[in-house]
């Protein structure tokens, strides 16, 4: 066998410098292409989209502001690595709550729900998208056909006045909650929990107020004291149950006219460790007052079996 490779060295040597040649065109695309470790983490290296979202969700981090957002897209991060990236903002809970929205300050797309902060808690479902004008484009002709945009299908008369409606009133709806969620955090905090925003006036102001009750009793019984004092099934006591979509069982105290418009009142969350319940929405301040009233009461109670 070494006898017959010695005597194949030349043959080798032949093999040797083809796969050379190979490995140097292998390498080249890669060069060409730009292959990174990203494209082993489910990206190709050809960032078309960046989206950002603005609100908590269930995590415990701050809203971010307009001003981070603007950071982020033009200074920092997004813009100056590729400045053709198209940005795009989950802009949920964060209308109004600023001077600004996203597309101010560089963003490409901001997008969000009408039955949050923009549709004044009357208007009975349907979203917005806003930004560049050839992006709503490309929107349109996704959610329709290409082609057809937004020149075909209609919307009753009656509808779009209560969406128009409710994005006048949505200023003003949005700062009771605001107000709201501060009282959330002065009341809790005094009783002893950590609340995100803390109390106070934030450094950005939030639409939705986290507290950490430490507990799934805890959890339970606060949003059974907030479901009591809501106008819609204030009958129901609500249990933790798996729910499509959220990878952990969910609790929500939210007895709405408008199914799942958290705009009008409502505390939910995943029933995980820290055990944190999130506050939103709220008509009016004083609603949140009274909502108060019964569910602290039954966190005391739940606190007081705990010890």
């Amino acid at each position: 066998i070494w006898c017959c490779s010695q005597d194949l060295a030349p043959v080798f040597s032949e093999v040797d410098r083809l796969v050379a040649a190979n490995v140097r065109k292998v390498q080249k695309a890669f060069r060409d292409h730009r292959i990174g470790p990203h494209h082993f983490q489910g990206s190709t290296g050809k960032t078309r989209v960046a989206h950002i979202q603005r609100s908590c969700g269930y995590a415990l981090r701050p809203t971010l502001s307009v001003e981070e957002i603007g950071r982020a897209v033009q200074a920092q991060i997004i813009k100056s690595q590729d400045p053709s990236v198209v940005v795009t903002v989950d802009n949920c809970y964060g209308e109004f709550t600023d001077t600004r929205e996203p597309c101010d300050v560089g963003a490409d797309l901001a997008m969000g729900s009408l039955i949050k902060n923009p549709g004044g808690t009357i208007a009975p479902g349907g979203g917005y998208v806003a930004g560049r004008a050839d992006l709503i484009g490309c929107v349109a002709a996704r959610l329709y056909a290409p082609g057809i945009g937004i020149d075909a299908g209609g919307v009753p008369g009656s509808t779009l006045r209560i969406f128009f409606q409710g994005l006048f009133l949505a200023p003003q709806t949005t700062g009771e909650a605001l107000k709201g969620g501060r009282l959330v955090a002065e009341l809790l905090h005094r009783e002893g929990f950590t609340v995100i925003p803390a109390p106070g006036v934030p450094e950005v102001w939030s639409m939705i107020t986290a507290v950490e009750l430490r507990s799934r009793e805890r959890m339970t019984a606060f949003c059974r004291g907030i479901q009591r004092t809501c106008p819609i099934g204030s009958y129901i006591s609500p249990e933790p149950g798996v729910t499509a979509g959220y990878g952990d069982e969910v609790i929500f105290a939210d007895g709405t006219f408008i199914d799942g418009s958290t705009a009008e009142l409502s505390a939910d969350g995943p029933i995980r460790e820290p055990y944190v319940v999130y506050c939103q929405g709220g008509t009016h301040w004083t609603h949140w007052a009274l909502a108060l009233e019964g569910a602290v009461t039954s966190l005391r109670e739940a606190v007081a079996k705990d010890n």
